[in-house]
């Protein structure tokens, strides 16, 4: 058993706040007419920084933060909203100390997860991370990299755990995963293991019920858009400036977007696999069922 460190999980995120700030510095230069190199003349930095910053994916220097608010001509109201983003941007968040595990993508997933407000999840086959044991994360991990050294798996197994914290406290996400019966059968870890998982995702279920929700698309299911494509999730977050956010995950890629038409489509697509879907009552009846008979 792993030995967690107590850590404060408040729902601000530095990479949420560099999202935001990123959109109000790019939509402020649209609306003022501005392009991307005559604004990074201005600031004193290249037309590529800017760019990543205006994607969220860099953070600006605190004179050069103030040579941007000058050439924009934020009021002064603005311009303390933006500073207080930027300084929260500026912090160093608990996933960056796993960067050398995952991708700048996967990391900028768990920072926009951990600064979220609400996430819908569809999977297909696996119990979903934020709803893992430690042994059937671990199952999982080693399974799909077997040559992974036991220090390194120890720390991915950690990071996920790190994950889930964002589902207690006093200001809990709140999730909605719609997963098919397969991620009940399929015996990850061995019988033990799945069990365990099983009984641990039910007990979620019943003490979480007002922010954890979980739907069983049953083996019955005649249809549905999603039925056999891959995983992905829906983010959602307090601020109503930002758009809803699209993960989508294969084998072999990961796409992260706030892309509306990609957004619609998946949305619709959860909603088709909802509609297949057990009630939540009957999703716990077999998830317990499928437990017991193991």
């Amino acid at each position: 058993m792993i030995d967690y460190e107590v850590m404060d999980v408040a729902p601000s995120s530095p990479t949420v706040a560099n999202w935001a700030l990123g959109r109000r510095i790019r939509e402020k230069r649209e609306a003022e007419g501005l392009a991307g190199g005559e604004s990074a003349k201005r600031i004193g930095i290249t037309p590529a920084f800017l760019s990543e910053v205006e994607k969220g994916k860099k953070n600006l220097s605190p004179d050069k933060m103030e040579a941007l608010l000058d050439a924009y001509e934020f009021t002064s109201e603005e311009q303390d909203e933006l500073r207080e983003l930027r300084d929260e941007g500026s912090r160093r968040a608990w996933w960056t100390g796993y960067s050398a595990l995952f991708s700048n993508e996967l990391l900028r997933l768990f920072g926009l997860e951990h600064g979220a407000e609400s996430i819908c999840t569809y999977d297909n086959g696996l119990v979903n991370g934020l709803l893992q044991t430690e042994d059937y994360a671990r199952a999982i991990i080693e399974s799909g990299t077997p040559n992974v050294r036991l220090a390194e798996s120890d720390r991915r197994v950690e990071c996920r755990m790190m994950r889930q914290r964002r589902l207690t406290g006093d200001d809990p996400l709140r999730l909605r995963t719609i997963m098919t019966e397969a991620a009940l059968r399929q015996q990850i870890g061995g019988r033990l293991t799945l069990r365990n998982q099983l009984n641990h995702l039910a007990n979620l279920i019943e003490k979480q019920e007002d922010h954890v929700e979980v739907w069983i698309v049953p083996f019955e299911a005649t249809g549905g858009d999603a039925l056999g494509g891959s995983s992905f999730l829906l983010l959602d977050f307090p601020s109503g400036r930002l758009p809803t956010m699209l993960w989508q995950e294969t084998v072999t890629s990961t796409r992260l977007t706030s892309s509306q038409l990609a957004v619609r489509e998946y949305s619709i697509a959860v909603s088709s696999a909802a509609e297949h879907s057990l009630s939540r009552e009957d999703s716990l009846k077999l998830i317990k069922k499928a437990a017991s008979e193991l």
